[in-house]
């Protein structure tokens, strides 16, 4: 049939998740100009929660759980990550079919306008500096602990206008990739180097998430997978695995492949920047001693070169390496530490949350209570349009004459209703409009 050549494609609503899903779509379709594809946009519990910092939600696949769920439901065939969003462990049937070639892995600043042609280090003591990456922030804070911190939440477009409109951000900090794939790399006022701050583990690189087993998809997703881009994350991955780490703890890293050797720096921060273990490794990727295991997968990504498999297993194990050195320097001291802190902000995010939702119900009950007779006439009138009359009699407001719905009325005569003896004062009915409008 020939809908089986239509290959569905799981993606996120952002502009910058449809820009990715594009360009890998176009990858795709340079091979193959007989392929057919439906792209299938979806929120997910991150693009929906914007008014908490990410390390504050307590969930982990913010950015992922619904587009994997599809994948698992056969909705979609594949589906495309910034492979950063990707937590290290995946739902079990599911792999990283191919990581494409990584882009510009570092982070960049964007100042305000009013601050043209400066970087950080020009701007003056407590200038705002706006991300939600506990990673970022704890680095920054080493380097510019002039600067004050404040969490941003929303997609590239949204911080863009709260930078620009709010008047509250003398900078904020993205990554380089992003901004370049919406076009925007004019912006960028200054790329952060490694020593100011690290990036976070896969940032720059996209992947293309599919069923594990599924050979059709897995043998297309091999011709744009980048072998070296796909080296340096399962290094990066097996790292962060290993620490247990996630958004809710500030770990960052930089890695270089330069022929056959593997360079991984690892960096493991307190929240408030004040305590960091940094450590390295170098390993010949060509490793005789290194054991190969049976899987094809590692850290979630599936080998897509058999005859590389060796590379694959020194990269896992490097990044496994490197974890356990650094947690012998102190690193899980400081990760214990950052994880409490961070289970507390949590807690304390969830019982805002709950006290903002018991407000909304008592203001809701407030409104649903509110007696016809105190009500604005206009708002009485069009409650009458919308209930039997009898119950609207047995409310208490017999002796309140309502215009007949069989009548037009147009605003200024509804108006009239609040001046005639008919109900509340003027000057009652403009008290009881104002705290009816407070209330909806």
């Amino acid at each position: 049939m020939a809908d089986e050549r239509i290959i569905r494609v799981g993606t996120r609503k952002s502009q910058l998740a449809l820009v990715q899903t594009n360009s890998v779509i176009q990858m795709l379709r340079a091979l193959d100009d007989t392929l057919k594809f439906e792209t299938v946009p979806m929120s997910t519990v991150g693009d929906r929660i914007l008014d908490s910092a990410l390390s504050k939600i307590g969930e982990k696949s913010l950015f992922t759980k619904e587009l994997e769920t599809a994948l698992l439901k056969n909705q979609v065939d594949f589906v495309v990550h910034s492979l950063k969003d990707l937590p290290t462990n995946l739902p079990e049937g599911l792999v990283i079919g191919c990581v494409c070639k990584r882009d510009n892995p570092y982070d960049a600043v964007v100042l305000h306008p009013k601050h043209q042609r400066k970087t950080l280090k020009d701007l003056p003591d407590g200038s705002v500096i706006g991300t939600s990456s506990l990673r970022r922030a704890a680095q920054i804070k080493r380097v510019y602990p002039q600067h004050k911190i404040e969490n941003i939440r929303g997609n590239l477009n949204t911080r863009f206008k709260k930078l620009a409109e709010n008047d509250v951000y003398d900078g904020i900090i993205l990554a380089v990739a992003g901004l370049t794939r919406m076009g925007w790399e004019h912006c960028i006022a200054q790329v952060l180097t490694p020593e100011e701050c690290m990036y976070a583990v896969s940032q720059g690189a996209m992947a293309v998430e599919c069923r594990d087993g599924d050979e059709r998809i897995l043998s297309l997703l091999n011709k744009i997978h980048d072998h070296t881009s796909t080296i340096e994350c399962v290094a990066e991955r097996a790292f962060l695995w290993k620490l247990e780490g996630g958004c809710s703890v500030p770990v960052s890293v930089f890695t270089e492949v330069s022929k056959d050797q593997l360079s991984v720096k690892g960096g493991v921060f307190s929240i408030d920047g004040s305590e960091a273990v940094e450590h390295s490794i170098n390993t010949d990727l060509n490793n005789p001693d290194i054991k190969i295991p049976d899987s094809t997968m590692f850290v979630g990504i599936h080998c897509q070169i058999q005859e590389k498999k060796c590379e694959y297993a020194t990269a896992y194990a490097t990044g496994l390496r490197l974890a356990e050195e650094m947690i012998g320097k102190g690193a899980d001291s400081i990760l214990k530490t950052a994880k409490a802190m961070s289970k507390e902000e949590i807690l304390a995010e969830h019982a805002r949350k709950q006290e903002e939702e018991k407000e909304k119900k008592m203001k809701r009950k407030h409104a649903d209570d509110e007696p016809l007779s105190h009500m604005d006439p206009v708002k009485r009138y069009l409650m009458a349009q919308h209930h039997d009359m009898s119950q609207v009699l047995m409310s208490g407001a017999a002796s309140i004459p309502l215009p007949s719905s069989s009548q037009h009325h147009n605003l200024s005569e509804l108006q009239l209703l609040g001046k005639m003896g008919q109900g509340p004062s003027s000057q009652e009915s403009e008290a009881s409009s104002s705290s009816s409008s407070s209330s909806l």
